[in-house]
């Protein structure tokens, strides 16, 4: 047998187990650092904001957290078909988010520096600046004196060549260091703006600024109780205004599944006129799903405060 014919296989063989268990290794590794980092929300007002691609995947597949793309993409962005980053949650997922310790809320640093840290950034700025015309002065009076070395170059190896015309390109050769000017206008300046600390000007800061913890009134408590809740149940949930109701209750993923429920959060003892109710139902209908009215009370079991939510369903159903 030839032993010479398959060490060749043998060799590659090796190499390909080897390469596979280098990719096994760091996927390994980026699986562990992507369960480990936490989900960073940033605030626009009070809209909760997920601009990490790696925060948006874990939120989906970790937590259910959906949301919606508001953010336009860098090659179309004039369009609203299609968008982007950065994904817009409900305020109700990002408490529920930062409850269990799975994201922090990112306050956007209000400008504390002094007057005399941003004149100093200044200054800092304004040298790199001047460095940077200094080193392209220098590289442009080298490549304007290569043109002309290049040119007295192709002038001798011509043998027609006008001897006088040579003269004028060696002279000028000469004085090109002395007469040289580069423009400003011609330089190419590279923006640094995260690096010099000039990315947000104060009025954006302040706009910028996260109003964390949001306000909690009666309205948000029984919603973020209602979402805590069926989510608990393993349900998915999107918001539901455009169907008059709080939350869309989906039993799956949305790319997978349509939505079964309606849900519309009220309190225990809110009175419900019969008109609401009746249009509620009657919507639920149309778009062929079931309303679930969700009262959250609190129940006490040996001493201890359960919460709980009832859930009341209703469904349109025509006389036979």
């Amino acid at each position: 047998m030839d032993w010479s014919a398959t060490e060749p296989s043998i060799q590659s063989a090796e190499q390909h187990v080897e390469s596979s268990e280098c990719v096994d290794a760091r996927n390994k590794t980026d699986g562990e650092k992507a369960e480990n980092h936490t989900v960073n929300i940033s605030f626009c007002g009070s809209t909760p904001l997920l601009w990490r691609a790696a925060d948006i995947r874990k939120c989906r597949e970790e937590v259910g957290v959906i949301g919606t793309l508001v953010g336009s993409l860098a090659r179309q962005p004039r369009q609203n078909v299609r968008l982007g980053r950065p994904l817009e949650i409900l305020q109700e997922e990002a408490r529920l988010l930062v409850e269990t310790g799975k994201a922090t809320a990112v306050r956007h640093k209000e400008l504390s520096e002094t007057e005399e840290s941003r004149l100093k950034a200044a200054e800092l700025y304004q040298a790199r600046l001047e460095q940077s015309y200094e080193e392209q002065c220098a590289l442009a009076l080298e490549n304007k004196k290569a043109v002309l070395q290049r040119v007295i170059t192709e002038k001798q190896n011509d043998k027609k060549g006008n001897e006088g015309a040579e003269q004028a390109v060696k002279e000028r050769l000469e004085s090109v260091e002395k007469s040289f000017s580069f423009p400003r206008s011609a330089m190419a300046v590279q923006l640094c703006t995260a690096r010099a600390g000039f990315s947000h000007c104060p009025e954006e800061h302040a706009f910028l600024a996260a109003d964390w913890p949001m306000p909690r009134d009666k309205r948000s408590e029984t919603r973020f109780r209602v979402y805590k809740d069926l989510r608990r149940k393993g349900f998915y949930l999107t918001a539901a205004g455009k169907f008059g109701g709080d939350y869309l209750v989906y039993p799956g993923d949305p790319l997978r599944f349509h939505a079964h429920f309606i849900a519309l959060c009220l309190p225990m003892d809110e009175k419900l006129p019969l008109s609401d109710v009746l249009a509620i139902a009657r919507l639920g209908s149309n778009v062929k799903k079931t309303v679930l009215l969700c009262s959250p009370q609190d129940t006490s079991e040996s001493g201890e405060e359960i919460e709980e939510v009832v859930y009341s369903s209703l469904q349109w159903s025509g006389i036979v």
